[in-house]
This record gives C-alpha cells, sequence and structure tokens, in this order.
C-alpha cells in the first residue's frame, strides 16, 4: 500500500484528540438536521462505528491505546468517504469539525499499516456465533473498534463499561430470540437508543442490542396516529408527519422517540397543549423480560400506567418494539413570538396565566443561556449575545409563545409587548450590530416609562432593520471560512428563522450544549413562584460553590396551569478531571436538595425517579 498520508503537528494532533474527545453523544450527525445529507456508510452499516459521532470515539481510543488495530478499524475507517457532511450539523450544534477527527483517523490506520503493523482478528465465541444465526453474521460483533463506540456517554458519575458484544436486531422475533439466549447463559443485556443518557443507563459488560434497524414507520391517518419502530428518531417522524400536515409530539432531533417513551415518557414545550407520559401513546409493543410477547391493550398485561415515586431498577421492564402514538393537527395560520422579562416571576406569571386561559399551543419561559446560545453562529457570539439581552436589552428571560391567530391577538389585548418572528430574524442577523450606541439610543428614545414600550410601535420592525442592517454575512462573520458559504445558503431558507418550525423539530434546543457537556435536572412541580425561586437560588448556589457554570434551562406549564416541567442545567468540560470531580459533587448536593424539597413538600417529581416508567398516566405522576 502506497503511503499517502500528510503529517501533521503535534499542536495539529492535540487540538483532533481535543475534537474526537469534545463529542457530545448527541448523535445529531445521524439525522438530516439541516438538509446537508448523513453519512453514507453510517445509513449502510447502522452500527454506531460507521457514523462520525462512532469514528470520533474510535479515534479517542486509538489515540489511548485503549484497543487495538483490528479488522473492523480498517473497515470503518475506509468506509468514510470524507466528503466532510459530518462538519455541517457538528459545527451547528458545537462548532467542532469532526471531518478532521475523520482524516486523522484514515491516516493513522494507514501508517500503521505501511509501517507493518499487526491487524487483530477477533474470534467468534459460542454465543456470539448463536447471536449470528439470530441475526445474521454482519449484525452481531464482538470487534473492539465496535464495542469501543458502545462503552461510554455524557454521565459524568457512573462507571463506563465495554460490552462484550454488539447485536442489532431487525425484527420483535429477532429480539424475542436474543433474549431467551442470553437469559439461558445468564448474561447481562442493556437497549440501545441513539447513547446519550445523562443518567448513565446504557452500560453493560455484557451484550447491547442496538434497535436502530427498526425503522418502521406507519401511519392510520383516519385514526390520528402514527406507528413506529424503536430505531425511529424523532426528527424522521416529525418530518414525515410535516408532511401530512400533522405534527408530533417528540424530543430532540437525534433522540429515539420508543426510549424516550419508556424512559422518561415526552416531554416538550407543546407538553402545555399536548401533554406528558403516557398523554401522546395510544398504544405499545413490548417484549418482557422472559422473551413473551404484550402490548399496553391487553388486559392481562403489566399495568404501565402505574407510578409509584420511588427509584426504578437500572433495568427496564421491557423492551418496547413498537409505538402507536398521536397526530396533532396543525393550522396554516400558526405562529410564534418572544415576550421579554425582566424578572423570573413576572415571566413565570405570564406563562401561567395564558396555560390556565388556554392561550397558545407551546410555551417555555427560556433563560438567556438558552436563547443566546440558540440564535448566534458561534460560542463567541453566544457570550456577546448573553450580554446583550441581559445587560443591553434587559430582557434575562424571554417566554417564547407558539398558537394561532387568536393565541397571539390575545397576548397583544392582554398588553404585553413582543418580539414576533420579523424582528426575531433581524435579531439573529444583526447580533454584532445590536451592542451599538445608536442602536441603544433608539431603543432610548422609543422606550417611555414602559418596559421593552418599542416593541408595541407598529413601524418599530422597520426601524430596527434600518438601524441594524441585518444580514446572514453579519450573522456568520466568525464561522469558519470554509463552512460559510453552506451557513449562508442554509439561513436563506426561511425555516430556519420559522420559530414554529425551529420548536416543532426540537433545533432550538440542539445548541444550547454548545460551550460545553451540560447535567440537567429535570422536575416536575406545581406553578408556586415562590417555591421555584427559592429552589432555583439553592441550586445556584450549590454550582458556585464548586465554581461549576449554571443557568435555568427551561420551564413549561402544563396541566392546565396547576403544574410546570422545570429544568436547569449545570455545565462542565468533560476534558477537565477536576472539572469532573467538581460535578460529580454539584449533582450529589443538586440531587439532595431536590430530595429534601420533595419531603417538605410532597409535589415534586425529580426525573431520576421517572426513569423506566415514561409510559405512566399523567395523573399518577403528578397527582398521587
Amino acid at each position: 500500500m502506497k503511503d499517502t498520508t500528510i503529517s501533521i503537528t503535534a499542536t495539529e494532533t492535540d487540538e483532533i484528540v481535543k475534537i474526537a474527545k469534545s463529542c457530545r453523544h448527541f448523535a445529531l450527525c445521524k439525522v438530516d438536521l439541516l438538509g446537508c445529507g448523513v453519512c453514507a456508510s453510517g445509513l449502510e452499516n447502522q452500527y454506531i462505528s460507521f457514523y462520525p459521532v462512532g469514528r470520533m470515539d474510535l479515534y479517542a481510543a486509538l489515540y489511548d491505546n485503549k484497543i487495538p488495530i483490528t479488522e473492523k478499524c480498517i473497515e470503518i475507517a475506509d468506509s468514510c468517504n470524507l466528503c466532510g457532511k459530518c462538519d455541517y450539523p457538528c459545527y451547528f450544534t458545537q462548532e467542532l469539525r469532526p471531518s478532521k477527527v475523520m482524516k486523522a483517523l484514515k491516516d493513522h490506520i494507514s501508517t500503521y499499516l505501511v509501517n507493518g503493523g499487526k491487524v487483530v482478528k477477533t474470534q467468534d465465541d459460542e454465543l456470539l456465533i448463536e447471536l449470528k444465526k439470530i441475526v445474521g453474521d454482519f449484525w452481531a460483533t464482538n470487534d473492539p473498534a465496535v464495542a469501543i463506540t458502545y462503552h461510554h456517554d455524557i454521565c459524568p458519575h457512573v462507571t463506563y463499561k465495554m460490552p462484550k458484544c454488539v447485536v442489532m436486531p431487525n425484527t420483535k422475533e429477532e429480539i424475542t430470540a436474543i433474549i431467551k439466549l442470553l437469559n439461558q447463559h445468564n448474561i447481562s443485556y442493556v437497549i440501545r437508543g441513539n447513547g446519550a443518557s445523562s443518567h448513565g443507563l446504557t452500560f453493560t459488560d455484557g451484550v447491547v442490542l442496538d434497535l436502530n434497524r427498526m425503522k418502521i414507520i406507519e401511519f392510520d391517518e383516519k385514526n390520528w396516529c402514527v406507528k413506529i419502530g424503536p430505531g425511529v428518531t424523532a426528527f424522521e417522524v416529525q418530518t414525515e408527519a410535516s408532511k401530512r400536515g400533522y405534527r408530533v409530539h417528540t424530543a430532540e432531533p437525534s433522540a429515539m422517540v420508543c426510549a424516550n417513551i419508556m424512559t422518561n415518557g415526552l416531554l416538550s414545550t407543546f407538553s402545555t397543549t399536548y401533554g406528558l407520559a403516557a398523554d401522546s401513546i395510544i398504544n405499545a409493543e413490548f417484549i418482557a423480560k422472559d422473551g413473551s410477547y404484550f402490548n399496553m391493550n391487553d388486559i392481562n398485561a403489566p399495568n404501565l400506567f402505574s407510578y409509584e415515586y420511588k427509584l426504578a431498577e437500572a433495568e427496564p421492564y421491557a423492551i418496547c418494539v413498537s409505538a402507536s402514538i398521536k397526530l396533532y393537527p396543525v393550522t396554516d395560520d400558526e405562529d410564534a413570538i418572544l415576550v421579554p422579562f425582566k424578572s423570573l416571576e413576572a415571566a413565570i406569571d405570564f406563562g401561567k396565566e395564558c396555560a390556565i386561559r388556554r392561550i397558545g399551543l407551546s410555551i417555555s419561559i427560556l433563560g438567556c443561556e438558552f436563547i443566546s446560545s440558540f440564535v448566534a453562529s458561534t460560542k463567541k457570539l453566544t457570550q456577546e449575545a448573553k450580554d446583550i439581552f441581559v445587560n443591553k436589552l434587559g430582557m434575562p428571560y424571554l417566554v417564547l409563545l407558539i398558537g394561532d391567530t387568536y393565541d397571539i391577538k390575545c397576548v397583544r389585548d392582554m398588553g404585553y409587548p413582543f418580539i414576533n418572528q420579523k424582528l426575531f430574524r433581524t435579531l439573529c442577523q444583526s447580533l454584532p450590530s445590536l451592542k451599538s450606541a445608536e442602536w441603544l439610543d433608539l431603543l432610548n428614545d422609543l422606550n417611555g416609562d414602559e418596559p421593552y414600550a418599542y416593541l408595541k410601535l407598529e413601524q418599530f420592525n422597520d426601524l430596527a432593520e434600518i438601524a441594524l442592517a441585518p444580514s446572514t454575512a453579519q450573522m456568520l462573520q466568525d464561522v469558519d471560512p470554509e463552512l460559510r458559504p453552506f451557513f449562508e445558503k442554509l439561513y436563506q431558507k426561511p425555516e430556519m428563522m420559522d420559530l414554529v418550525w425551529l420548536n416543532t423539530f426540537r433545533i432550538l434546543s440542539s445548541r444550547f450544549n454548545r460551550e460545553k457537556l451540560f447535567v440537567g435536572f429535570v422536575a416536575y412541580l406545581p406553578i408556586d413562584t415562590p417555591l421555584i425561586e427559592e429552589m432555583q437560588k439553592g441550586l445556584k448556589d450549590i454550582g458556585d460553590k464548586y465554581n461549576i457554570k449554571n443557568d435555568l434551562g427551561f420551564i413549561t406549564p402544563f396541566d392546565h396551569g396547576k403544574r410546570c416541567g422545570w429544568e436547569y442545567d449545570f455545565y462542565f468540560d468533560n476534558l477537565d478531571p477536576d472539572e469532573i470531580s467538581r460535578i460529580q459533587q454539584v449533582t450529589e448536593e443538586a440531587g439532595a436538595l431536590f430530595d429534601k424539597y420533595s419531603e417538605k413538600t410532597g409535589t415534586i417529581r425529580q426525573f431520576r425517579y421517572i426513569v423506566n416508567r415514561g409510559c405512566c398516566r399523567k395523573e399518577n405522576l403528578l397527582y398521587i
């Protein structure tokens, strides 16, 4: 083989290793988030290791000498054609350039082979031979190059485990046969979706069942539902539903919907009207631990609708092999606004009032970290945006409300100023200009005594455009030059500035971990502002105590304004051992704080007590 590698400096190597180890494991490179296409070898070979997210882990493992170069290593590296598609979603969400890692992986293995390095060939053991009989030779492997990409995730407080092997079934019959085989040999297993678990639930030293191949999507429009397999992502089913004029209730774009249902239940800003937990589920099919089959509508099925507030077992009670979820109608006059507030109390009061009065389909109170990380195209601009919204515009909190013409009119009639879609686009495309003295003088001249009074002026949108001269060029001035042409075309698409579309497909929340990984503490609780503010102060004090960045994620009212979903986030550098140690202390103390208030109030449901009970009835979860 001819040596075609290009030598790189130690500094460049350090950068590449840092990129590889900085992957969030959110697997956004596995869905066509931005319309740039998806890695061809990943689509063909399905194992995580053949996608950019897996190759990042593989390169890091080879660099650290955790695994040898095997036959699969070579196959995985050779399957990458260096098309560069992976750069676009990864840069959009995390400002990383994974194509550099893909090139380094190919070069590393090529150099190894040129220098006469030995290629390790793994041997099939008895278990693997039996698994291959069930799923076929390609779809079960014990090769370390595959296994290493299933051995860890973003959770900072668990011990990672290297699986014995990975198997990818394609039917519920294959899953049944696998479970019975593993039970016979007394071998542990875990079910794997796309692999990002802040609870650390995806590890085993036994067998990983990766269900990504099970991609069934069957619409039954006359009954307002769609049946999906466990390998279907939120983005995939939402895309198909949107083509038919519907919306489904889902989580982040690359999240497996069945996995979400099973673990924590479906929660989003649309929970204001669509509910949570079992509210969007019509039926679901399962394989039990003994390999038997049942569905939720069987009269003798386990009571999956029940809920008891205690820590769940690490293993799920069953494997969800399909779910039928509701289709929701979408009207042609849906719109979105952002309502600014100076205080959290005022923002919560507004969100609660709208939920009680049935105003809006989707309501979410957003902290400045959340909104600034989305509107900005780079980390540098994110910090500037945060300063602009908090200190320059006096908008530390924004309430995102999605609704129809009547909902928006109600907010206007209630007297609240708001940022509409047109102004949102202007602000996004002119962030660098927002801090200028001329712009701030304009706001002061128009404001008067009422906060944000300028937003009520009919001509303000036009004045803002003239003063700020918005453009994609201004918006993308800090983006890597070689990626800028793609993003200029991307932001010409109307949906990229459409808050309804961005929130429906959960693009809005895909960027708020750009600077660092995060641990999100999520709870269901009454919309009790003093309680929320008191708990939030306690969480902030814990984060500040350990010098860990922290901020409000979101608050979404539901259950007709009586309760809400609340997320508070702690951010940490996964490449800094000291910061990992500190985030572990933070999560321990934050969990204890939640337990204290849960016992005191009797009304708080922390997410870690909901794990593997996502099919329960909302009423059992919130009221009992």
